[in-house]
């Protein structure tokens, strides 16, 4: 299992919690996704064969930029 945090700026409400932990949480391998609004980041647990290139893509795919 690895765990990585993400900075994401762009978070500033419950709305960009919701979107982005769902679309986090549907890939495969993900065990947990929690995002931070105070924080503006995102923090994941998730295994092999996924990456945290394809877990960015999905933060991306939201219209939120990962720093």
């Amino acid at each position: 299992m690895t765990q990585i945090k993400l900075a994401v700026p762009d978070i500033s409400c419950d709305h960009c919690k919701m979107s982005i932990e769902g679309a986090v949480g549907e890939l495969s391998g993900v065990s947990q996704v929690e995002v931070s609004v105070a924080d503006r980041s995102v923090d994941v647990n998730f295994a092999d064969p996924l990456t945290k290139a394809e877990i960015v893509t999905a933060i991306e795919d939201q219209g939120y930029e990962v720093a």
